[in-house]
């Protein structure tokens, strides 16, 4: 993947595991790292949390061009990158990078910082939207879960944002926090009409629960049909 990016000309900032090889001499990333001095470690934010700046002590270096991909003439350089957590030394996340000459160590801290606001996305898609909420195993039926998901998720994202810039919210305590796709959520619940309480609510929560447990049985059932047909031993307990 990094390969086809470079050949695009797009830069990265990419999370590795420690074992991450380099050219020599570098070798592995958690070995170039630990010969860092204490005073190449910079103390820098990541970007805003929930509960305040991403402080983490940042480390960063420049990785030697490469003449059969960068040609004569490089426009972007390759780093390794490594964040290491203020209270607990031994916790250090190790990145590489490619970015066009003149990228400053902050640009590449800020856009590391960038994956908690994606993943926050993802969490709040699950949360608020259902997004990882489907038994099926056809992919147009996860197509369409997912894109209604996607786009409840986008139209609670957008209303949060109008809700916030009409508030005019401000980071001090007289204030209040922006507006939350949860907090948007909760208060459709609360405003938007409801349909008439059902007559007999027993029968339908019985209706659901046979309902739910037919997919159910539908589901193992193509599970099980689908690790035999692999080929891979099954042994059933009676």
């Amino acid at each position: 993947m990094r390969r086809t990016l470079e050949e695009a000309s797009v830069g990265y900032v990419l999370a590795v595991p420690k074992s991450q090889q380099f050219h020599a001499p570098f070798a592995r990333i958690d070995h170039a790292i630990a010969q860092a001095p204490e005073e190449a470690w910079e103390r820098m934010s990541c970007g805003d949390g929930a509960k305040g700046p991403r402080v983490y002590d940042w480390v960063a270096a420049c990785l030697p061009a490469i003449d059969v991909f960068d040609g004569d003439t490089p426009t972007h350089q390759r780093w390794m990158l490594a964040r290491r957590s203020l209270t607990r030394a031994d916790e250090i996340a190790y990145y590489v990078a490619y970015a066009p000459n003149g990228t400053t160590v902050a640009d590449l801290v800020r856009v590391a910082g960038a994956r908690w606001a994606i993943e926050e996305a993802f969490q709040a898609a699950k949360n608020e939207c259902g997004l990882d909420q489907y038994e099926i195993r056809r992919y147009p039926g996860w197509y369409r879960h997912i894109a209604l998901a996607m786009l409840a998720h986008a139209i609670l994202a957008v209303l949060a944002a109008q809700a916030t810039e009409k508030g005019g919210c401000r980071n001090d305590a007289t204030s209040t926090v922006p507006v939350t796709v949860a907090e948007v959520r909760r208060l459709l619940d609360v405003l938007l009409p409801h349909p008439e309480p059902r007559s007999d609510p027993i029968a339908h929560a019985l209706r659901w629960s046979r309902w739910r447990r037919q997919h159910q049985a539908v589901a193992r059932h193509c599970h099980y049909r689908r690790r035999t047909s692999s080929g891979n031993d099954l042994r059933l307990e009676s």
